[in-house]
């Protein structure tokens, strides 16, 4: 058996427009610039916290004091919360990836630098009848991605060997967390950053299509 942790935005979510609209809804109401909804490509990734210091003017977040920005933070995450469901929807072909996977006997999990209430909600929503055997977000204690923390504690309760693991992502951050974890890294090419970025952070595989997913397994 071999496990596969993914990503959720970005690889197996397109959620780049519902995460974007709740950004651009928060800062329009206190009266900050807002950006084209492809900007958010480059802002997801590393957190809620870093996401929304990223989507403010620059300088702005350092400008804040802690507790505003932490009001901020709270108003983005909760706005987020409310509408996470509008736009967003699993890229083609990747729940029948996940299906193939299991039958092949191999262990599945989620691991999201997203909060991790919006990040079961959202894998509950849109993957219900995929066998995970865990899926956790950014949790209070927990080091977010790329540290290898949280991955090699999930590996630890499914019973597998990093050695036999693979993280599977759509940005270097993923890519840095598969290697800090000692496991093979998966780089998808339909996700948010593309196929330049996890080549130049060195991913082992980068696929254009989730079905390759299986062949990899196969040939592992």
């Amino acid at each position: 058996m071999r496990a596969f942790l993914f990503d959720l935005d970005g690889t197996l979510v397109d959620s780049l427009e519902d995460i974007g609209q709740a950004c651009n809804d928060v800062l329009a109401s206190h009266g900050y610039p807002v950006h084209a909804l492809s900007k958010y490509r480059f802002y997801v990734g590393r957190g809620f916290h870093k996401l929304v210091g990223d989507a403010l003017p620059d300088g702005e977040a350092a400008r804040l004091s802690s507790g505003d920005l932490a009001a901020l933070i709270a108003e983005a995450r909760a706005q987020y919360g409310n509408n996470m469901c509008v736009r967003t929807k699993p890229y083609k072909g990747i729940t029948e990836a996940l299906h193939a996977l299991a039958s092949q006997g191999h262990a599945l999990a989620v691991l999201s630098n997203k909060p991790d209430d919006l990040t079961v909600e959202l894998v509950r929503r849109y993957f219900p009848d995929v066998p995970f055997a865990l899926v956790r977000g950014g949790r209070e204690g927990v080091p977010l991605k790329p540290e290898a923390a949280a991955p090699l504690d999930m590996l630890r309760q499914m019973a597998v060997l990093p050695s036999a693991g693979f993280y599977v992502g759509d940005s270097n951050v993923d890519i840095f967390t598969a290697r800090n974890a000692g496991m093979t890294s998966i780089g998808v090419a339909w996700g948010f950053r593309g196929a330049e970025e996890l080549r130049a952070a060195q991913a082992d595989h980068v696929i254009e299509t989730p079905e390759a997913l299986t062949r990899l397994a196969m040939e592992a």
